[in-house]
């Protein structure tokens, strides 16, 4: 008997025994399969996340930043115990102590999800697990995954410390609000750092990893509320902090950037315009768009942020004016529906949700509105971001009666009476605060549009190429477009410098006598008559006083004597042009250019003809605080010498290439400034320190140009419509984007200063008569006097007409077949050379600028 029990016990023992091995031998089978084709742990020491490339201002402050997955990285070290304990008693309190995996933890999950018959089933996943999850393996729910990470999480903590995974998962994690990490979320949610957190709000952000996506402070407040509370509660049992310090935070409410208790990190910052986007897409060029958003790039940029907002005004200031000029109400487009427009936090979220442009600020800050009511006379309004008052806001009839309203069908209706007459119920408008003058007391509210016609500013040092300010439209949040450096447009006159400097370079000087004259050519698309805007002719006339009245038939008869391929060549080496057509009617300004070239060109002329290339970015460094560029590549000789005195400063030795002779710079630079005293732009700018520039208007005024520089700054600005089509009579570059110029510069000036423009050693001046070019006295004085500057050495012959080979009429010009002959001259080293041949009927273009 005895011995039938003991056969019995034994039997079942050994059931029993190789039941376990088998199932050993089947977990241990499992995981040798599925541990042989599992990814490498050992890259995690290597761990480069996805960092924010932020972006400073010329002062050091941050402007801008851009990110795939908003992410601070924070070392271990320097994460506070508080922060780290409470993502500890939420997600794994046991971390210190298991293995990488928590045996206990996983089987109360299993039991939990058999008693719930699957209903309620939770992953059970150690911090170390939830790191192999978000690095190495997917996110699915499957048996399959549960195996890889416990496999992989086993080996990681053999191979990194408790706190080196513990970084990789506070810096990895997604806490909702596209925020990585916890350094990022603190900010997000509280625009803190994480030094400043209080227990309960590090409670909070602990909280998020349970749903990321569905935990919003408001939206959610309730659920992030509860889950919150039981995260200081383990805080509480696991000794992070005491219970009168647990009683004390779970009473205080769910406060949050998102609800409005706190002020977004993103106050502290301009809204984002052209001049960061422009950065954004040079650096996504020249690095990659991969290592710009996610390589943690500390970008040090040119932009002061004084003179930008400086520059966005003025512009903005031109483009309003010409649009209310044109006397037409076109509005936003926008409407909401009738059914919210009763219920005040009802159109309010509705209004929030409009695209419209919320970064104007001219005269005062422009705010989206919507009409809520139409009246006999006037209308009331909604603001965003103003409490309404018995009252209400309201926009008067007067406000209204500069414009007419641009129906559905195209045509405009009668000019407004009334403000019904150019908004309804429901319309989204922008509107804006009108002031008194000299108290700033609020006198009505405006209605305001973004304009039709755009344009682009610019400025730039002229020494160094560091553009200090652009503004590429009237609004960045309208129109991403920077056409400051993505439009290309027709320079008009603006390019005849160009065409000056190219004859100057040739052996003409500023007292040259051209031929002011009609023209006209064949060419295969017919008869090409060019003319001047004043639809006069002057005669024989000075190189200067044609570039400062704008001569156009003075300008072609000078390409054709200097030759157009010539003249190309200059265009390119300013950059200008990448490939210019050598076609007559391009002297003119008939091809298309940017903004961005053309300033960087005029910046030469400015600091005596070396080349300068422009940028938006003095210094790139890595996420290691490694420089990887720098632009300005001169050398400081003495910035380290502590025995220069105070008084002076380094001296800086220039390694830039010379793209004209520097004597010939002066001379051009003399004949622009003849354009803002006597000339083209002299109506507008008045400014305290010598300035040059020229204008530009093209057919049909199309495009307005002005750009002009003094001793150390060049700025320039375009207007037009995005679709070419004439501004209208009266519009000129002179007086429409001249103002732009005045005002940015008058401010410019204040800042950075401004002298004589340097006179280059090995010339000497004589008085030439302005009008004639015939040589004065040297006691000479009048209206009609100006000191050239010519080339020791070489004496200037006076007297001496050009014509370009075109015959001057009576009254109708000859039509004459072009020569095809060069001719030799003396260049202005002194040299011989070749200009011309002249351009035939095949290199004419039938266009033509003013």
């Amino acid at each position: 008997m005895i011995r039938f029990i003991l056969s019995f016990f034994g039997t079942i023992f050994t059931f029993v025994t190789m039941g376990i091995a088998v199932v050993a031998l089947s977990i241990g089978a499992v995981f040798w399969i599925y541990g042989q084709e599992l990814p490498s742990h050992e890259s995690l020491a290597q761990y480069k996340p996805p960092t924010i490339s932020r972006i400073y201002s010329g002062e050091g402050h941050i402007i801008d930043e851009f990110a795939k997955e908003r992410r601070l990285f924070v070392p271990a070290d320097e994460i506070p115990e508080l922060v780290k304990e409470a993502f500890i008693s939420a997600e794994d309190k046991n971390f210190y102590s298991h293995s990488g995996y928590d045996a206990r933890g996983i089987a109360a999950a299993a039991v939990e999800a058999v008693q719930s018959r699957g209903s309620n089933v939770r992953g059970a996943s150690t911090i170390t697990q939830q790191v192999m999850k978000n690095f190495l393996l997917s996110g699915d729910r499957k048996i399959e995954r549960k195996i890889k990470e416990i496999i992989l999480a086993t080996r990681v903590e053999e191979t990194l410390s408790k706190d080196q995974i513990l970084e990789l998962y506070m810096n990895e994690i997604f806490l909702g609000q596209n925020s990585y990490g916890v350094a990022a979320a603190a900010q997000t949610y509280f625009n803190k750092t994480l030094e400043e957190l209080a227990p309960h709000e590090a409670a909070t952000l602990a909280s998020m990893p349970k749903a990321p996506g569905k935990f919003h402070p408001v939206r959610n407040m309730e659920r992030v509320l509860a889950r919150r509370n039981f995260v200081l509660k383990e805080m509480a049992e696991n000794g992070v902090i005491t219970q009168a310090v647990y009683e004390s935070e779970r009473q205080l409410p769910l406060k949050s950037v998102q609800n409005g208790d706190y002020e977004s990190y993103k106050t502290e910052r301009p809204p984002r315009d052209y001049f960061t986007d422009e950065i954004r897409r040079q650096l996504s060029r020249d690095f990659g768009e991969d290592e710009f958003f996610s390589g943690g790039m500390a970008v040090r940029s040119t932009e002061d942020p004084e003179m930008q907002a400086v520059a966005a005004r003025a512009l903005r200031r031109a483009l309003e004016k010409y649009d209310r000029s044109r006397g037409v109400w076109r509005g936003t487009g926008e409407v909401l529906p009738e059914d919210v427009l009763g219920d005040e936090a009802a159109w309010r979220e509705a209004l929030a949700e409009v695209s419209v442009p919320r970064d104007v600020d001219l005269e005062g800050q422009w705010y989206p509105a919507v009409v809520l009511d139409v009246g006999k006379n006037d209308a009331r309004v909604g603001i965003e971001g103003v409490e309404d008052d018995a009252d209400g806001h309201w926009i008067p009839a007067k406000d209204a009666q500069w414009a007419r309203k641009r129906l559905e069908d195209g045509t405009l209706a009668r000019k407004a009476k009334v403000a019904g007459d150019l908004v309804s119920k429901g319309d989204v408008v922008l509107v804006r605060a009108i002031t008194k003058d000299d108290s700033g007391d609020f006198v009505r509210w405006s209605l305001r549009q973004v304009p039709e016609v755009q344009g682009g500013f610019m400025a730039m040092d002229v020494n160094n190429g560091r553009v200090i300010a652009m503004q590429g439209g009237f609004s960045y949040q309208d129109t991403v477009f920077n056409r400051a450096t993505q439009a290309k447009r027709q320079p008009g006159s603006s390019f005849k410098p160009f065409v000056y400097a190219s004859a100057l370079d040739s052996g003409y000087s500023p007292a040259t006598i051209v031929i002011d004259a009609p023209i006209e050519i064949n060419t295969p698309q017919g008869v090409w008559r060019p003319k001047n805007s004043t639809n006069k002719f002057y005669g024989p006339t000075p190189l200067r006083t044609g570039i400062e009245m704008s001569r156009n038939l003075m300008t072609i008869r000078l390409a054709q004597e200097v030759g157009m391929e010539t003249v190309a060549r200059y265009a390119e080496r300013f950059g200008v042009y990448d490939n210019m057509g050598a076609f007559l009617a391009n002297s003119l300004g008939a091809d298309e250019t940017t903004l961005y070239q053309m300033v960087a060109a005029y910046a030469m002329f400015a600091n005596g003809g070396e080349r300068v290339e422009p940028t938006l970015v003095d210094r790139v460094q890595d996420r290691y605080g490694k420089t990887i560029y720098r632009h300005d590549q001169r050398e400081c000789t003495d910035c380290l010498d502590p025995s220069v005195p105070e008084t002076r400063g380094p001296r800086i030795v220039t390694n830039r290439e010379r793209v004209m002779d520097a004597i010939t710079a002066y001379q051009l630079t003399s004949m622009m400034e003849g354009v803002v005293t006597r000339g083209t732009a002299s109506s507008q700018i008045n400014l305290p320190v010598p300035v040059a520039g020229k204008t530009g208007t093209t057919n049909e005024a199309k495009d307005v140009w002005f750009v002009g520089f003094t001793s150390n700054i060049v700025a320039g600005c375009y207007i037009g419509h995005d679709r070419p089509r004439p501004l209208g009579p009266g519009t000129y570059g002179g007086t429409t984007c001249g103002p732009v110029f005045q005002e940015f510069m008058k401010e410019a000036i204040k800042k950075y200063g401004g002298g004589k423009f340097r006179v280059p050693p090995g010339g000497h001046f004589i008085k030439i008569d302005r009008y004639t070019g015939a040589r004065l006295d040297n006691d000479a004085s009048g209206g009609n006097v100006v000191a050239e500057y010519f080339r020791d050495g070489e004496e200037p012959m006076f007297g001496i007409a050009y014509d370009g080979g075109f015959a001057m009429g009576s009254n109708l010009p000859l039509v004459e077949e072009v020569q095809s002959a060069g001719r030799q001259v003396t260049t202005s080293s002194g040299g011989t050379g070749v200009v011309g041949p002249k351009a035939d009927f095949g290199t004419v273009s039938s266009g033509g600028l003013y």
